[in-house]
């Protein structure tokens, strides 16, 4: 029990006896389920849950968070269910433990989509209960700390997620404490060279300018007790990754970044003092106007609040200042996870400004959920709605809309409403016309001219930025695709069959054509049609049994007879890959541009398409024409062995449509050779004949 010593003594600091009780039950079922089980830095598993456990302590969350904490791997990694969690610890810890597992007994394609679908998962679990995201980046965290013992290539995907998807996370939920943390460990673990020589550099330039720290700090709490303002006043580290981010994106020298001093202001619960605060700082140093951030009027999307001032310091120095009350400084280090009250325990007096905005945003992910198409549509716009920026305009009615840094007037007519968005024709910005795709600034006031014909524009998806209103224009564009591919579909079809009506097709001959060519309905195959994926003139010579008829045809219809079996009217080639002639085994699928295109069935080009959009096809019994085979022949070399070969060839009615030769061995050359051929009968008589040439070594058919 000495592990969970540790997490009992800092829960006993704020949960009572019988939920450090639970607590203790929750530790012994996690301890023998993964008993046995060793971590890849050889420590025993249950460290892992305690870890984690211990991270979601400290920011005081209630007895049943800790108890999924403690329990979160083992219905993953142990054969322990979700019903006997249930049974033993209640309904509401085993959805817990269950949102933050992974989707293992699922099959996937590949690994980046079974990333994306646990990723998909999760971000559900967490809209329905939001401890769930609080556990899993606690998980992470922990996870990021001892990520030493794994190998490189792991170790890299991890920081790459953790930088992508986990510490954008924390930063929406206002979890700043959890961010840095993770941003600099995933820096660390992903850039390792780039990090270590950016730490060495903050090291010199800290030693550098410690006095002139002292001196602006000295200034700033003179001027403050003058005013009776009672404050703490620090000087504020940025992050390593804060810095190299400045560095790349804004594209500055490490000297430029570090040449700016932040100091940051912690006055009484009072924002009275904090504006009292602003205006002595400001009478000390002139400050930059263009600068200036109110977050307290206007609060960040995760919650967060302070003001943010820039000024020019001693000997024009830039000085950044943030102002803050203890209250808002608590929660921009916790966010989400401050004072924490959950529902059916006072929420509607006492919830936070973050955990609000966490549930606006949490209900948003609920509609991007239904709209993606897929997993990976899915992470993708969510990634992209985490943005650590924000600007605020106003609808006429003075209402504030949050956007992010580059939204455009078609971002604003969606977050207002769907369908605003999809009836937008243009906007007045202030009164005055606008652009759609301008990018808007903190402080206008947005009117939607809307038409109830007006429809969404696919070139929108060029400019629009936040992920609602990007899915909802891909959502319209989707559904009129398929209605327009539908009746086209249907109309190339009915063309195909000729005289044959839909109404003449018997219905098991329908289900037989779909199961041939793997579509679930006819809906889905007359859609694939319109789309051009699949041959319509195929399905219908399907349809009414021609690909596999063996009658002769008319003496009419032999006027423009054809290689393959019913593509009359068709244009076909023949892949080079393979060089398929009459009397192969063939295959064939509709390219644009290359009309049917015709290889052997054991081509390995073949492999990379859909089943689906394969078919056999078959060559007419009556065919004319000459088709082209690949040859390898080795041949020992001297003077007039290769007149020699063209001369058999040509005995054979054959031409030689083109001559590849080299050096193989010393005196022994490989000739790779395209001749005319009939059919595989005459390709076979051709090679005999070569084969009983004096030199030639081996003769061989290239597919």
């Amino acid at each position: 029990m000495y592990l969970f010593e540790p997490l009992k003594e800092l829960a006993s600091t704020y949960l009572n006896k019988d939920q450090v009780k639970l607590l203790k039950e929750a530790y012994i079922v996690a301890r023998d389920a993964h008993d046995g089980q060793m971590r890849s830095s050889g420590d025993p598993y249950i460290t892992h849950p305690v870890a984690v456990a211990i991270n979601l302590a400290k920011m005081h969350l209630d007895h049943e968070t800790l108890m999924a904490a403690l329990l979160h791997d083992v219905i993953e990694d142990t054969p322990t269910t979700e019903a006997e969690l249930a049974e033993m610890f209640g309904n509401t810890v085993a959805e817990l433990v269950e949102g933050v597992s992974k989707l293992d007994k699922l099959q996937f394609n590949n690994k980046e989509e079974m990333q994306a679908e646990n990723f998909r998962k999760m971000v559900m679990a967490m809209v329905q209960d939001i401890r769930v995201i609080l556990i899993k980046l606690a998980d992470r965290t922990h996870n990021m700390r001892t990520l030493g013992s794994l190998r490189p290539d792991k170790r890299r995907r991890i920081a790459r997620e953790t930088l992508e998807i986990y510490a954008p996370i924390a930063n929406r939920l206002g979890i700043h404490d959890i961010k840095n943390e993770l941003e600099s460990l995933g820096f660390k673990a992903l850039y390792p060279m780039r990090s270590r020589a950016l730490k060495n550099a903050v090291k010199q330039a800290r030693g550098n300018r410690k006095e002139i720290l002292n001196n602006i700090q000295q200034e700033l709490t003179s001027r403050l007790n003058e005013c009776n303002i009672n404050a703490t006043i620090t000087g504020r580290e940025k992050h390593l990754y804060s810095i190299y981010q400045k560095m790349l994106n804004k594209e500055l020298l490490f000297n430029e970044v570090m040449d700016v001093y932040a100091f940051r202001i912690i006055v009484p619960n009072s924002i009275d003092s904090c504006y009292r605060a602003l205006g002595a700082v400001h009478n000390l140093f002139k400050p930059i106007s263009a600068r200036f951030k109110d977050y307290i009027a206007i609060p960040k999307t995760n919650g967060y609040q302070s003001l943010h001032t820039s000024l020019i310091g001693p000997h024009g120095i830039p000085v950044e200042i943030q102002i803050r009350t203890h209250d808002m400084d608590q929660m921009a280090d916790k966010g989400v996870a401050a004072h924490w009250v959950y529902k059916g325990d006072g929420e509607s007096n006492s919830q936070t400004t973050a955990q609000v905005k966490a549930r606006h945003w949490m209900q948003s992910l609920i509609d991007l959920q239904q709209s993606a198409g897929s997993s990976f549509e899915f992470i993708e716009n969510v990634k992209s709605d985490l943005f650590p920026e924000e600007i605020y305009v106003f609808t006429p009615e003075g209402k504030i809309i949050e956007l992010p840094v580059g939204a455009t007037a078609v971002d604003f007519a969606y977050a207002v409403h769907t369908d605003v968005g999809n009836s937008c024709v243009g906007v007045n910005v202030d009164r005055k016309p606008f652009p759609l795709s301008k990018p808007l600034v903190s402080g206008q006031t947005l009117k939607v001219v809307t038409s109830p014909t007006a429809r969404p524009n696919a070139s929108w998806l060029n400019f629009v930025v936040t992920a609602k209103a990007r899915l909802q224009i891909r959502t319209y564009l989707r559904s009129q695709e398929k209605n327009e591919s539908l009746t086209l579909g249907k109309r190339l079809l009915s063309h195909a069959l000729g005289n044959t009506k839909f109404d003449d097709i018997e219905q098991e001959k329908f289900t037989q054509v779909l199961d041939e060519t793997g579509h679930h309905s006819l809906e889905e195959l007359l859609i694939n049609i319109g789309l051009g994926n699949t041959l319509s003139i195929g399905i219908a010579k399907r349809l009414k049994d021609e690909f596999t008829d063996e009658h002769e045809t008319s003496e009419s219809a032999t006027k423009n007879k054809m290689p393959i079996k019913g593509t009359e009217g068709m244009m076909v080639s023949y892949g080079k890959c393979c060089r398929p002639i009459p009397g192969d085994v063939i295959v064939a699928y509709l390219s644009p541009g290359k009309g049917l295109m015709v290889h052997q069935q054991n081509c390995r080009n073949i492999k990379g398409h859909e089943a689906k959009k394969v078919f056999p096809v078959k060559w007419d019994s009556d065919i004319t024409r000459n088709f082209i085979a690949r040859l390898r022949i080795e041949i020992i070399n001297h003077q007039g062995a290769l007149a020699a070969l063209t001369n058999v060839v040509a005995k054979c009615d054959s031409d030689v449509h083109s001559l590849n030769s080299g050096e193989k061995d010393s005196n022994l050359y490989a000739i790779d050779m395209e001749i005319t051929c009939r059919d595989r009968i005459h390709l076979a008589d051709i090679i005999r004949k070569i084969k009983v040439m004096v030199d030639v070594q081996r003769v061989i058919r290239n597919k």
